[in-house]
């Protein structure tokens, strides 16, 4: 029974959200969250750093950092109610996967547009990765029947729709960064599901195929003399 409940509990999207909060708590308690050069001394993404200095592990460890209280509590509020969704039916380690690569696939977006500006920004969030969740809650509820736990695919759809217009007119939001994290969650979300439905054909076809009737009838009745 115990064992039952603990497979009930999205473990990952749990660690993941008591992670950043975590690390947005070390950082207030000895500094300013809100600080762009702070966050930049804690691993916070800078293009030229990044490209320049060769510090890549910058594309991951911004992932766990936030400008401010609010901007950590709405990423986290978005990862707690889609992510444990997504985790239910892709499970904890391929939802972990296409978490960090939907993170890392903002991130690079994200440096990509900066290569032609010469004003770069210090960037930081989950955003990348949160947005990568939604992809993957839309890819699923398309391939299995226009729903996942209550959320449609056009509910799904329109609230994606909605954060990216709330990105763009917004000032200081990294608006690639979500596209990016959107984009390779469809496709991951996509893979898993697609990869889903033939594990769960196959076992479908070796349960029938074990539950026919043998019907291997003999036709000799003893040993057969010429």
């Amino acid at each position: 029974m115990k064992q039952d409940i603990f497979k009930k509990i999205p473990i990952v999207t749990v660690v993941l959200i008591s992670l950043n909060i975590l690390v947005w708590i070390v950082l207030e308690m000895i500094g300013d969250t809100g600080d762009g050069m702070f966050m930049l001394e804690h691993g916070a993404a800078f293009f030229p750093l990044i490209v320049y200095e060769r510090e890549w592990w910058r594309l991951f460890t911004c992932m766990f950092l936030h400008f401010g209280s609010e901007h950590l509590c709405n990423n986290m509020l978005m990862l707690g109610l889609m992510g444990m969704r997504l985790e239910h039916v892709l499970g904890s380690v391929r939802f972990g996967i296409l978490y960090i690569l939907s993170g890392l696939a903002g991130s690079l977006l994200s440096m990509y547009q900066e290569m032609d500006v010469t004003d770069f920004s210090v960037s930081a969030g989950a955003s990348g990765a949160v947005f990568g969740v939604v992809g993957g809650l839309i890819a699923w509820a398309i391939l299995h029947k226009g729903k996942v736990e209550g959320l449609t695919t056009k509910g799904l759809l329109f609230m994606a729709a909605l954060s990216l217009y709330y990105g763009f007119s917004a000032e200081g939001v990294d608006n690639w960064g979500h596209i990016g994290g959107l984009l390779l969650g469809l496709l991951l979300g996509c893979v898993f599901a697609i990869f889903s439905k033939v594990v769960d054909f196959s076992k479908r076809k070796q349960y029938t195929n074990d539950m026919e009737p043998q019907s291997d009838i003999s036709l000799d009745g003893g040993n057969d003399e010429d």
